[in-house]
């Protein structure tokens, strides 16, 4: 695959670099994104010359989640909204998909480091939750605003990462936070000022690709081996049929709904204010 649409691919001595690169949409993920991140990461493995990889945006964020105008705001059924009575294993074999692509981050022999700008929510912090590593500036922002309707974070990270106490916390409220706030939890490795950031990620991932190989394989293994004796792959299922529901059920459709009727940034602004949210699409009439 020599050319991708919604991301860019390059290489620097032992350093391969996937960019989003949908900068107008916040590099937003559309139906290409997930395929074009997992080949990328599947290029950068196959070379030999490469030990590390980098991950980051274009633009002014990292990634603002999944597009909500094709998503939400266009009127009718799309890959993740359908018609009801809605069939759930049409739905998960999509979102599935899309998070096995997201996985190849986690999966893959060679570490990653995710470099966060701007916003990563939603889907976006999803994708940058799969890296090895997450260097994020001290003024971005992440967490998963569709937990208070419409979302489930399908990759399910969040617990694996800071434990129960605050995974509960950015699940059940939605909220976002900044990059000194996901230091401090520790979702995140390193959160410095925003004009230190590229140098930042630039000496950690020299540091992380002087390493030989096979010494990163193995000691990446060894950890994620790990996580999967903690049942990730059975937490994702899960999440990822929830996700389905939460798009599907009464408040998801209510959103939908909402979304086509306003457009979708005054749907999240609604949602995302702290007023009740609608349980159902009949409280919209």
């Amino acid at each position: 695959m020599s050319e991708f649409q919604s991301i860019r691919y390059e290489t620097e001595g032992r350093v391969a670099r996937i960019t989003l690169d949908r900068p107008e949409r916040l590099n937003a993920i559309d139906l290409a994104m997930p395929q074009e991140i997992e080949a990328a990461v599947g290029r950068a493995c196959a070379d030999d010359d490469v030990h590390a990889i980098v991950l980051s945006g274009a633009g002014r964020a990292f990634c603002a989640g999944y597009d909500l105008i094709d998503f939400a705001q266009t009127k009718g059924e799309n890959p993740g909204v359908q018609s009801m009575p809605w069939e759930p294993m049409l739905d998960y074999r999509f979102m599935h998909a899309a998070t096995e692509c997201y996985m190849s981050l986690w999966r893959c022999e060679k570490p990653t480091i995710a470099k966060v700008h701007g916003h990563a929510v939603a889907g976006g912090s999803d994708i940058a939750l799969c890296c090895d590593l997450v260097v994020m500036a001290a003024d971005a922002k992440i967490g998963y605003p569709p937990a208070r309707v419409w979302g489930c974070p399908t990759t399910a990270m969040w617990t694996y990462r800071v434990g129960p106490v605050h995974a509960k916390r950015m699940m059940l409220t939605g909220d976002v936070i900044d990059g000194t706030e996901a230091h401090r939890i520790g979702l995140v490795n390193e959160a410095p000022p925003s004009e230190q950031l590229d140098a930042t990620v630039d000496a950690l991932v020299r540091r992380v690709a002087s390493v030989p190989r096979a010494q990163l394989a193995m000691h990446k293994m060894v950890v994620n081996q790990v996580v999967d004796a903690m049942g990730l792959s059975n937490t994702q299922m899960l999440a990822t049929l929830f996700d389905g529901m939460a798009r599907h059920n009464p408040p998801g459709m209510a959103f939908k709904r909402r979304a086509e009727t306003v457009g979708f940034k005054q749907a999240v602004q609604e949602r995302d204010s702290g007023e009740s949210i609608p349980q159902h699409p009949d409280e919209l009439d």
